[in-house]
């Protein structure tokens, strides 16, 4: 598909514009900072898109501020008693040292043990972790995207994991291929399935019209609250 990228302002608001071969107009707001991301037709004009952002202003700002108000955790230092989140549960972080392999693990209740060799830095640290993020989401997709594949009759071609700065999720529809945000390790299994949902039902609709929407409510009915409660997630400090 080809596409075109450009950004405009508007009212003070950058918008990005994203031309494609597509039919109708779609207005975004995107975490962590409220990103505005129009998905427009390959004709439509600058100047079409400024009055359909300027009608939209009031919503824009809404969404905005939801993500302005939603709970951020501070600058990661990866030391004892640290808050980190896995499946949207508080765990605290307990750092041990020693040589050999470098590995996390969960124990307990709610304690998440990290084990790294002497005087590793903050950053290889993090690694270790996010490591793991990693492998604990690429054990939870496997059955979700066979059950929600049957569900919806379709077949992803491949699935891969990776840090996104403005999506839980993307689709290809041409290749088929879907990506899930390695945060989503972080957050509540429900909201992990719905991204899981709403990413192989672009398969069937490859956009975010009234159609989509009804796929939605057919096969996943309660999909808004639980795309209500990733939005109410704690983010993050950096800007994935």
């Amino acid at each position: 598909m080809n596409t075109e990228r450009r950004s405009i302002t508007v009212s003070d608001i950058e918008v990005h514009i994203e031309r494609k071969d597509i039919k109708n107009l779609h207005l975004g707001v995107y975490p962590p900072n409220g990103r505005v991301r129009v998905a427009v037709p390959l004709l439509i004009s600058d100047e079409a898109v400024r009055l359909a952002v300027i009608g939209k202003l009031g919503w824009i700002r809404r969404q905005q501020a939801k993500f302005e108000q939603q709970p951020r955790q501070s600058e990661r230092q990866m030391v004892n008693g640290e808050s980190h989140y896995f499946l949207g549960q508080r765990y605290l972080l307990q750092v041990q040292e020693q040589p050999g392999k470098q590995y996390a693990a969960l124990s307990g209740r709610r304690c998440l043990n990290l084990f790294v060799n002497p005087n590793r830095s903050t950053a290889q640290r993090e690694a270790v972790l996010a490591r793991w993020y990693r492998q604990q989401l690429a054990e939870l997709l496997p059955a979700l995207l066979a059950q929600w594949e049957t569900a919806l009759g379709v077949q992803a071609s491949a699935w891969g994991i990776k840090k996104m700065k403005t999506r839980w999720g993307s689709c290809n529809t041409v290749s088929k291929r879907v990506w899930f945000n390695l945060e989503l390790a972080k957050k509540p299994l429900p909201c992990l399935e719905y991204v899981v949902v709403h990413e192989l039902a672009h398969l069937v609709v490859p956009n975010h019209s009234a159609q989509f929407k009804a796929l939605l409510d057919q096969h996943l009915p309660h999909w808004k609250s639980r795309r209500e409660l990733l939005n109410q997630q704690h983010l993050g400090h950096e800007d994935w």
